[in-house]
């Protein structure tokens, strides 16, 4: 592979501790990126695109304590991002906007590993018309949210309307609120979490807290209710809007979200459903009419099954 067009791509960056030791590299990759098949990442590692200590390695490659692996996101080609016939819960559209409820599950754009079955490919079908400002692979897309959680995304059907929601999340007059079900009690009933947020050097799909060189993030939250002092329903707000950001801080302050695949420990429930993040409000101004409109999602079945389960405390 030529590391002139290696240099160009997205990359992924692993070390490897103890307890991954021995473990194959397919294994391994298909464990921390979540988004790929077992297949895909055997695909990726044939075509050159991993690399253990500067060097290429075979699926069957064991891993070793401080292996340092790098992962090279292989491109998609433009004519691999197609229109999907997928079930879309469209709550609002008009000919500038819309807003639609994704299902937890969905990635929101195509990226290496996932070309198909996005919500990308079911916009291309459901609506003709997306803004263009983010090329082929983002069309409408304006902001994102992370493939297990639910929720309300905002999507711009044209450049004007684009620029407008593009601003309104810079100035925060797009307001984004969620609620999660979060492991333990929360000593504060209500307060606001502000650190510094970047990769974590650990492991490159993850973010971290850190004490300088990141991102300011800041998450106000409020306690809704607590279920047999074990488990939390808390509704967050956004005043940033960084990668990850409610679920670092959730297990910053030691409650990880439950079911999260990514952060905390002794999170799970025995309940075969997504991580338990939904947004489930979103106001925005207008592009045209300059009206503030406010948007519902409610809770989906899965969570409302998580939070039967935590009622009657059972494991």
């Amino acid at each position: 592979m030529n590391n002139e067009i290696l240099e160009d791509l997205e990359c992924y960056e692993f070390n490897i501790d103890e307890q991954y030791v021995n473990v194959r590299i397919d294994k391994f990759l298909s464990l921390m990126m979540t988004n790929m098949s077992r297949n895909y990442i055997q695909e990726f590692i044939e075509d050159g695109y991993v690399f253990v200590n500067e060097k290429n390695v075979k699926s069957s490659y064991k891993l070793l304590e401080n292996d340092h692996i790098i992962v090279y996101l292989k491109p998609l080609k433009e004519d691999e991002i197609l229109p999907e016939n997928i079930p879309l819960n469209i709550v609002y559209e008009d000919s500038d906007i819309a807003i639609i409820n994704k299902e937890a599950g969905m990635v929101v754009h195509p990226s290496a590993g996932h070309s198909s079955c996005t919500l990308v490919n079911a916009l291309l079908y459901h609506i003709k018309d997306l803004s263009g400002i983010n090329g082929v692979y983002r069309p409408g897309i304006v902001h994102r949210i992370d493939k297990d959680t639910s929720g309300l995304i905002a999507i711009a059907k044209n450049d004007i309307a684009h620029n407008s929601l593009a601003n309104q999340l810079k100035d925060h007059t797009m307001s984004r609120n969620y609620l999660c079900l979060v492991k333990g009690v929360l000593e504060s009933k209500r307060g606001m979490i502000k650190t510094l947020i970047n990769r974590d050097k650990k492991n490159r799909l993850k973010m971290a807290v850190v004490n300088d060189n990141g991102k300011e993030a800041i998450t106000e939250f409020e306690v809704v209710q607590t279920f047999n002092d074990k488990y939390s329903l808390v509704k967050c707000h956004l005043q940033t809007g960084r990668t990850h950001q409610i679920r670092v801080h959730m297990n910053f302050i030691k409650h990880p979200i439950i079911n999260d695949p990514l952060y905390g420990e002794n999170n799970k429930i025995s309940l075969d459903c997504a991580q338990l993040l939904h947004a489930y409000e979103l106001t925005l101004i207008h592009p045209t009419t300059h009206e503030k409109m406010t948007f519902n999602a409610p809770l989906p079945s899965h969570f409302n099954k998580a939070i039967e389960i935590v009622s009657a405390n059972k494991k």
